[in-house]
């Protein structure tokens, strides 16, 4: 479909038909019922290792992208809008602090935060990976900046991969003690 109809354009639709749309939801929660029966039952007979590479769940996993897709093709072809729908984002705790300190060597400057970013789709015809090995490539990809900032005399504080928005550092602290 071309950006250039009026399904993008700037006036309002007037009637549309649902029905395909939530044809398209039905499908996908479906699916994720499905997952989530499979995946606890691979885990009953598996380590958490193990199950998130299970060929069952990994299938589904596949199928529930195609399905993200299906569902946003639904919705930019009738709606022309573009939904990001497969985002996630967790909220902070409301008494949590964000304080970004970070221990640096006597005399070096404040740390600065720098991101990298990617808007990523699968294609119509798939892909090679799932949409979720993505970020296992860029945690591959920042691995390697780290080593490059490293040997380049730079001290890498605290680095991270994440998916759907930028990473909010220093929120796992206490996860770790």
């Amino acid at each position: 479909m071309s950006h250039e109809d009026a399904t993008h354009g700037p006036a309002p639709l007037g009637a549309v038909d649902p029905e395909p749309m939530h044809r398209a939801v039905d499908a996908l929660a479906a699916a994720l019922h499905e997952y989530v029966g499979t995946a606890v039952g691979v885990r009953a007979e598996f380590g958490a290792a193990e199950a998130d590479e299970d060929p069952r769940v990994l299938a589904l996993e596949n199928r529930i992208g195609h399905l993200n897709a299906s569902l946003f093709d639904a919705l930019h072809d009738v709606l022309g809008m573009h939904p990001d729908l497969t985002s996630s984002v967790w909220e902070p705790e409301e008494d949590e602090e964000h304080e970004h300190v970070h221990e640096l060597p006597e005399g070096a400057e404040p740390a600065e935060a720098f991101y990298l970013g990617f808007v990523v789709a699968v294609p119509p015809g798939g892909a090679d990976m799932t949409i979720d090995g993505v970020i296992d490539l860029l945690d591959e990809a920042g691995e390697q900046a780290t080593n490059r900032l490293a040997e380049g005399g730079y001290e890498v504080v605290e680095w991270a991969a994440s998916r759907g928005g930028a990473p909010a550092f220093g929120d796992d602290d206490e996860d770790d003690e």
